[in-house]
This record gives structure tokens, C-alpha cells and sequence, in this order.
């Protein structure tokens, strides 16, 4: 499935780790070759080979402080010169013996009358080429505590003091961070690289954790993950496997029509922005409904004014949900689209006209400010700051809450839906913060919803995964839009074409070689 990334809990990771141990796999030793392998390329990318290269370990009593000491063992019969730092009283037994014995320095931070002071022990890892972070592993609760949060807050202040901070390799998840829901209890040594043992972690893909994990490699060990994952993160196959490509056959009604209910004359640019990001996202017909039609048909001539039949809805940007009339306007396309059980999109200001009780083919789209005030509508006491702490917690609670699929935006998008669906997406440049980018992921979704509507009516649970896919497609066409640099919401839209083109390319080709 291309660069999907696909995470299981940990508790999961566990019963799949079980059977290979009873079996003696010997799981930390391919954890360690793996973990050294990858460090190795890094350090001769960094400074042209191993050999004379310093690696500080930073060393927890869990397994992932074993699989640091044991890849600092092969580091070291590589030439590079290796010191562990223990942030605890313990570290794997057989670890410290083979890595003494292989010529590696062990510094305690526990306080022993032989250990160093934590500014020193910070002051070491600051002018090394690389540290690598073992502290905590998959089994750990609540965060760093003692002597290892001592040492990150220590470790932070020494790396902003030098010109060329060392690189940063977490080993299999950042030490501190929530494993299976991406919260961040206490300070985490942000990582530039993360190498994951058998598969993703649910923390590596969800806000704010993944932040903090850097690039994330999934390294093979013999983990056999069964059942459904936690968190999936799509890539680039399933994004063009999950949109549609007419046929020989098709005309602008089976491609799907999507009906547009946003902006008002105080807010036309909504309305705009909504169409021109579904015509251009390669939807069939846009149907506008609202006050500003003359300003969708300047920019649109494509666009279709009026009511009339469609396959998918959407609804809410640019509406002031007390603006009477255009408050109605999006009640009555929220009660077509339930009558005919048909698929919508509900942002923004729709996002206070909604019934109590909606289904998974109804997509919410709010930020963390507006899924607060959701939330609050229906009984829970939540701030938006308590929002973006738990995005996932408070995504699902909202998905329970309302039946709807709930697609809660952010520097990494992510969506709920009906029996357990989770994705998270980050492909978005933190410059599509910008006016307009939401309503043109609007009209993004709704496209792509009226493309696949009689799919989803069939499967509602496909809803959540192709919310997810429009999110992607959103962050890719954003990059596309001016690569490293500010974009505006109209940029993003005009870049579809052209990033959906590169998509969908295999699928086309293998078609017409059909």
C-alpha cells in the first residue's frame, strides 16, 4: 500500500511480541542490528563514516534501554566511541555486560557518589553526533518523571546552546509521550528520527506526539500484527485507489454533483472557494445554493445556480448561524441530504445547525475551538486547549456523540468514524493556516463524497477513509501550491488538478495499457 503507515496499540505490539519470545526469537538483538544499521547511514550521511563518531545513549530500565545498549555494541565494533547515560537504577542486565565489555563508558545519573551531575551529562550529549533516546518504551505510563524529565528539560537548554545540536534517534517511540494516544504528559526530547520496531505506534501518527517523533521508519522484526489497526496513516497508493477516475463512459451525473450551500454577501469568498475547490477537485456539477451566485459564477462559470437534484452536500462556510435565512438554507440541505440518505460535508457554521443525531455519511470538519463548542453543546465540559492536549480523545467523544464522522482539523488532520476507524494525517505545511483553506477542503471533500456517493451509501464506514484522503490530498496540493513558502486558500485549490493528476497517473496508465 505504498508509504501507509499502519499502528497498533500497545497492547497489541505485546501479544504479537508474546508467541516469538516463547519461541526465543531473539527480538532485541534484530531490534539493536536494525536500530545500528540505521544509525550507521545517518552518522556517514552526517560525517562521512562511523569510525571516530560519538553516540550518547540515553538509558532507561526498560527493553528499550536494552535494544540502545546492544546497537551501542555494534556501534562500537564499527569504530564509534559510545557512552550510556542511565536515567535509572537498573538497565538491562546482559545489555550493560556486552556493552562494558565491547569498550563502551556507562555514566550513572542516580545520584551514586561515581555518576555526573545531569548539566554535565547534557553538556556531553550536546557535542555528540548523535544521542539516542531509550529511556522509556511502549510499556510506560504518565510520562518522564525524576531524574530522566531532569535530564530532557537539561538536555533541551545544552542543544539550544550549541551551533550544531547532535542528532536525535528515538528508539521506537520518543521516550514521554503517550504510546497509544499521542498526548504529552511531561517534556519529550524531540526527536529527528524515529526507528519503530514491527510497526507504527499510535503516538508516531497522532497530535501533538507525532510532533515531537520526526521521520518515522518502521523496521522489520517478525512482528505478525493481527486484527484491525489502530491509527492508519495513508499513503500515496491508497490515496489513488480511493479516488474516483471517470470511465469511457461517463458524463458529469455519474462523476457526482455536489450541492453547495455557503457564503453569505458579507461572506462571499466562502462560496467561491467551496466551488472552485470541488470543479477543480473533479466533480461532475456543482449546484450553488445561497445569496452570492453572482460572485460563484465570476470565478466559476461552470458552477450550476439553483436547486436540483445532487449526490453528496456541502455545507456551513461562510454561514453566521444567525443569519436566519442562511441558516435555513443549510437545515433544509441537512434534512434532503437525511431523507435521501446522502453524503455531506457540515463546516463551519453548520457546525451549530446540526440535529442531535446525525450518521457516519455526515463528515463535521471543525478546528479544536469549534469541536469544543460542539461538545459543549452536548453536555461535556471541554476547552479548546483540552482540544488540542487529547485531539483523539475528544475526535472519538464527538463521533459517539453525534453518530457522525468527525475529521478534526490541525497540523496533523484526524478523523473518526463508526467501529473504530482512526486516521491521522500530516502532510499539511504549517503555512495552510491561512483564511479560506478550510472551505477549500470543504468542497475538496464534498467532490470527492459526490464522486463515490452510491460507495458510501452502500459502505458508510468508507466515509472516514476517504475523509482522510481529502485531508491528505488538502496538505499535498498546499505544498504543491509553492513548496516551502506561504500559500493562500485559492492556491491550494488551483493545485489540485495537478497533484491529483500525479496521484491517480499508475491508475490511468495501467488502464489504457489494459
Amino acid at each position: 500500500m505504498g508509504d501507509v503507515l499502519l499502528a497498533w496499540g500497545s497492547d497489541d505490539v505485546r501479544a504479537a511480541e508474546e508467541p516469538l519470545l516463547a519461541a526465543r526469537v531473539p527480538l532485541m538483538d534484530r531490534a539493536a542490528f536494525a536500530l545500528a544499521t540505521v544509525v550507521a547511514a545517518r552518522l556517514r550521511e552526517r560525517r562521512g563514516r562511523v569510525g571516530g563518531a560519538t553516540v550518547v545513549l540515553l538509558v532507561g530500565g526498560g527493553n528499550n534501554g536494552g535494544d540502545a545498549l546492544w546497537a551501542g555494541v555494534r556501534l562500537l565494533g564499527r569504530g564509534a566511541e559510545v557512552t550510556a547515560l542511565l536515567v535509572s537504577e537498573r538497565a538491562h542486565p546482559e545489555g550493560s555486560v556486552a556493552f562494558r565489555e565491547a569498550g563502551g563508558r556507562i555514566r550513572s545519573l542516580d545520584g551514586s557518589s561515581d555518576g555526573s551531575s545531569v548539566r554535565d551529562a547534557a553538556a556531553l550529549a550536546a557535542q555528540a553526533d548523535v544521542v539516542l533516546d531509550g529511556m522509556l518504551g511502549i510499556g510506560a505510563r504518565g510520562g518522564l518523571r525524576g531524574t530522566g524529565a531532569a535530564l530532557v528539560t537539561a538536555l533541551q537548554e545544552a542543544f539550544a546552546a550549541v551551533e550544531r545540536p547532535p542528532l536525535v534517534v528515538a528508539v521506537d517511540v520518543p521516550s514521554g509521550i503517550g504510546v497509544d494516544d499521542g498526548s504529552v504528559p511531561g517534556p519529550v526530547l524531540t526527536a529527528d528520527l524515529t526507528v519503530t520496531f514491527g510497526c507504527a505506534k499510535p503516538g508516531l501518527l497522532l497530535p501533538p506526539a507525532a510532533a515531537l517523533a520526526g521521520r518515522v521508519d518502521v523496521v522489520d522484526i517478525g512482528l505478525r500484527n493481527a486484527g484491525t489497526p489502530a491509527v492508519v496513516r495513508l499513503g500515496a497508493d491508497d490515496l489513488a485507489a480511493l479516488w474516483p477516475v471517470p470511465g469511457e463512459a461517463a458524463h458529469k451525473y455519474t462523476r457526482g454533483v455536489l450541492g453547495v450551500v455557503a457564503g453569505t454577501p458579507r461572506y462571499p469568498g466562502a462560496a467561491v472557494l467551496v466551488s472552485s475547490a470541488a470543479v477543480l477537485a473533479g466533480v461532475g456539477m456543482v449546484r450553488y445554493v445561497g445569496e452570492v451566485g453572482d460572485a460563484v459564477l465570476a470565478a466559476r462559470p461552470e458552477v450550476v445556480v439553483g436547486t436540483g437534484r445532487v449526490q453528496a452536500w456541502a455545507v456551513g462556510p461562510g454561514i453566521d448561524p444567525d443569519d436566519e435565512v442562511a441558516a435555513a438554507r443549510v437545515r433544509d440541505a441537512l434534512g434532503a441530504a437525511a431523507a435521501d440518505d446522502l453524503p455531506v460535508v457540515a463546516d463551519a457554521g453548520a457546525l451549530g445547525l446540526l440535529p442531535d443525531r446525525l450518521t457516519p455519511l455526515t463528515v463535521l470538519t471543525p478546528h479544536a475551538g469549534e469541536l469544543a463548542t460542539l461538545l459543549g453543546a452536548r453536555g461535556e465540559r471541554v476547552q479548546r486547549a483540552d482540544v488540542e492536549r487529547e485531539p483523539l480523545r475528544w475526535a472519538v467523544r464527538a463521533q459517539q456523540l453525534t453518530g457522525a464522522t468527525v475529521l478534526l482539523k490541525g497540523a496533523v488532520t484526524v478523523v473518526a468514524g463508526p467501529h473504530g476507524a482512526r486516521y491521522a494525517q500530516a502532510e499539511a505545511p504549517a503555512w495552510l493556516a491561512t483564511a479560506g483553506a478550510g472551505d477549500v477542503l470543504t468542497g475538496l471533500l464534498g467532490a470527492l463524497l459526490a464522486g463515490r456517493s452510491d460507495d458510501v451509501r452502500a459502505d458508510p464506514t468508507l466515509v472516514a477513509a476517504l475523509a482522510a484522503a481529502a485531508a491528505s490530498v488538502h496538505g499535498r496540493a498546499a505544498r504543491a501550491a509553492n513548496p516551502g513558502g506561504p500559500v493562500a486558500a485559492l492556491a491550494v485549490a488551483q493545485a489540485l488538478p495537478g497533484v491529483l493528476a500525479e496521484l491517480v497517473a499508475p491508475r490511468e496508465t495501467a488502464a489504457a495499457d489494459a
